[in-house]
Formats: structure tokens, sequence, C-alpha cells
């Protein structure tokens, strides 16, 4: 912990968060970890990353490009556990429940079709493959419970799930932990991805699988159903030897607010940069697909043993950079108390390690779901549910833009598209009026639906 002494007024404020964490049973390691970037945010950090300090990540290795021998990439898949973050409750879409119980396509949601890969991977390769969610507070008994019907999902006695930590909302004014009698769960907040390495040291789940001979973990959200088990980039990761490793893409115009990959200049080591960490001013470099060509699909591998002992070196904290996030203490009331979430990003643990690589990826590997944009591509025709649970692109994908006055929510879309037309010969649909598409159509090129007041079907 940094050993600058703290005002008293904000000592009383960490007294107070360690005193809520621990009376609401979170370990040591947790509570090591938050200490350290409320240190952080109390002196005034921000995590930006100025664009004089890096420089572009230009040619990374690509997987089209690596060769494995088929024993040395099924040895490697047979020592990695698939991870999926699965914390979030897709309130942004509406909904409120654990986002992958949203049903995709063919009556299946994001947890059937990620069981359907792994038990794939498993026969393929002959692999144990264990499949892990780190689930939050809000989601782990609904995604527990659907669990249960895959009676043969749980692997030598492994738990299916472990549970991101949760920490104090703390109010801005002061950075005291907030107070919500209201509803007392919106006074937590999750603390970012970048807290998966905490709760798999704290849970004991990391020494588990240790003990159990696995080495290597390969994680990805879990609505990014690309992400699939993958025994070449698994008998490469292992082949490097190197501690992490991040999947990337080329960037395309639509891909200019996602975080991005860069070298530091001062160490030469590969760094995240998020948008929430670029300076106003740094925008149009942040944003400029010309000048970093590769964002991060935060698809990740891990050597778990690396991790293991530089967690034990650091006491538990990796020293990712602190993400300040300013919100109220109730998202859906903007006239409740601001308050500061301390969060950090998985994949920024790239520069915590020597010998951090990165490798291009195709597109296929990245198809997340955060908009109703792109379920309505995942429903369409334009992908094709394959037997090993890939989707498969069956033409280019459009671009879709449906406006979010009334296709934002999820119950918003259902109601307006209950039959998803034709997009393989479509390039673009923009949808800015309310329409309704009832009934089996076809869209061809450009189409534009304008808003004309009223509803209007589709045909």
């Amino acid at each position: 912990m940094n050993a600058h002494t703290p005002e008293p007024e904000q000592a009383d404020g960490l007294t107070r968060s360690i005193a809520k964490m621990r009376a609401a049973g979170a370990d040591q390691v947790a509570i090591d970890v938050f200490s350290h970037y409320y240190e952080l945010a109390k002196q005034g950090a921000t995590g930006l990353i100025s664009e004089d300090s890096i420089q572009p990540l230009t040619d990374p290795p690509k997987l089209d490009d690596v060769s494995v021998p088929d024993d040395a990439a099924s040895e490697a898949l047979g020592r990695t556990v698939i991870i999926k973050l699965n914390g979030g409750l897709g309130t942004s879409m509406g909904l409120e429940a654990a986002k992958t119980l949203l049903p995709v396509r063919d009556g299946k949601n994001f947890l059937d079709i990620i069981v359907e890969q792994v038990r794939h991977a498993r026969r393929a390769h002959g692999a144990r493959l264990p499949l892990l969610f780190m689930d939050s507070f809000r989601t782990r008994d609904d995604t527990l419970a659907y669990l249960e019907r895959y009676t043969d999902l749980a692997v030598e006695g492994l738990p299916l799930d472990f549970l991101q930590n949760r920490e104090p909302k703390l109010l801005a004014a002061d950075l005291t932990p907030a107070s919500w009698p209201a509803d007392p769960d919106l006074e937590w907040c999750p603390p970012g991805h970048g807290d998966i390495y905490t709760a798999l040291l704290g849970s004991g789940i990391l020494d588990e699988l240790l003990a159990k001979g696995f080495r290597y973990a390969s994680v990805a959200n879990g609505d990014n159903l690309g992400a699939a088990p993958n025994a070449r980039l698994a008998g490469w990761f292992a082949s490097t030897g190197a501690p992490y490793a991040a999947e990337v893409c080329t960037r395309t115009p639509n891909d200019r607010k996602g975080g991005h990959l860069a070298v530091r200049r001062s160490d030469g080591r590969l760094i995240l940069r998020d948008s929430a960490q670029t300076s106003d001013e740094d925008q149009k470099y942040f944003q400029d697909e010309t000048v970093h060509p590769y964002f991060h699909t935060n698809n990740l591998w891990f050597d778990l043993q690396q991790v293991r002992d530089a967690m034990v070196e650091r006491k538990g904290v990796l020293g990712l950079p602190l993400i300040r996030n300013v919100k109220t203490v109730d998202p859906t009331d903007f006239s409740s108390p601001k308050v500061v979430q301390l969060e950090t990003a998985m994949g920024a643990a790239i520069e915590a390690f020597d010998g951090a690589r990165a490798i291009a990826v195709g597109r296929d590997r990245f198809l997340p779901v955060k908009t109703t944009n792109e379920l309505m591509l995942l429903r369409s025709d334009v992908f094709a549910l394959a037997d090993d649970g890939r989707l498969l692109t069956t033409s280019a994908i459009p671009l879709i833009d449906l406006t979010s006055a009334y296709y934002k929510l999820v119950s918003d879309f259902d109601e307006r598209v209950r039959v998803v037309p034709s997009l393989r010969q479509a390039t673009s649909l923009v949808v800015k009026g309310d329409w309704v598409f009832d009934e089996p159509a076809q869209v061809v090129g450009d189409v534009l639906l304008p808003d004309e007041g009223e509803t209007r079907h589709y045909r």
C-alpha cells in the first residue's frame, strides 16, 4: 500500500469502508486491493494515459500464421480452464437477470451455447476443460440455477463459478462509503473485471486449479460467443512460455470507442488504454483506427502459476491502473448522490508482466452483444449455429443501427422485431422510427427506415 499519510477525514472513509467490507464477509486480499486503490483515488489519480507516452502496436503475430502440432494443441487445451465473465445484468438493455440468460438464437441463450462449445471441445480433444463463471452477487443464483440442467458440466469436483468481489461505492464529496437505505444493495459495486485475479486468489480457486494440474486460463466476456475454446491458440500460448497474452483484432471505424493496445515508450511494455483513460485532447488519436490499428477483444490468456507467483509477491496487488468511475448511487436516479466506483480492467494486467504478448485473431473471435443491434444480427440469417456451438457467418456482416427510442430495451426490441428479416444481402439497416418486423422480409443493400411519426410495418 502507498506510504502516503492519509488526511484524517479520508482515513476515516477508508476505515469505515474496510469495516463495511469485513462485515459483509470480504476476504483480506479483496480488502488489501481496495485499500490500495482507495489511496490512489485519494491522491487524485485519474489513470489517464497520454498519447505522447505511448506508441502504436503495429505488427503483432497473427493466429492465421501460427502452426501448432495437433498433439501439442490438444495437450495445452487439456491443461486449460475456460473462464467467462458473468457479472453483468444487461441493465442498459433493460434486463434484470444475468445477461447470459438472454435468448440468442434457436431457442438457446448464451449459457446454452457456451456449454455446447465447451462440451464439443472436450470431446474433440479429450480435454477435461473445466468451465468457470465469474459471477457477481447479482447474477450468481440465477446462473447456477440454470446450469443445474447440465449435470455433466462440473469437472473433478471443481465449482462452476466463483464470486466477483464487491466494494463500497464512495461519496464523491469525501470518499466515505455511500448509504442508501431505500435499497442497501445499491451501496455496493463490483471493482471492474480486473477483480478476476483478486477473486481467483482470494477464493482459493486458483490454488485448486493448480493442484489439479491446470496451467492456463482462457478468459472472455460471457456475451462474446466468438471466444469459443481454441486448441491452436492454447498451443501457441503454451509454446511461448509467456505469462499473459491478449487477443486483438484490426480496428474499423465502428471500433473507435473500444480500448486498444499500445507500447509504453518508457519501458517498451504492452499496455491497454480505454476511453476512460484518455484525455479529451487525446481522443482524436484514441479513436483514429489508422493511428492505433488494433483493439483489445477482452479475450485473454494467462499462466495460472505465473499469475499466482506475481500476486503472492505483490501481496495481492498486481498494480493495474485505476479507473475512477463517477456515477450516482442509484443509477436510475440522477438526482441521487454522486459516487466514485474504484475499478480496474482485467486486460490492463498485460502491463504487469515481463514478456506479455498480443496475437491478432479473426473477427470471428469477437461477437459481443452490447446492444440490440448485435442481438438482431446474431438472431438473423447472417449467422448459423454450428454443431460445435460456434456462430458462423453466412455472408458479410451489415451495419445495424436501431434507434434507441424504440429498440434500446430488449422488451421493446422483442415487441417490434417478432420476425428477424433476412440480412444476407444487406449492407446496412438504419431504423430511425417505430417500425415493426412481424412477417418474413428481406433487406437488400442500404435501407433507411425514417421516423414517420407513427408505427409502420416492414414488408
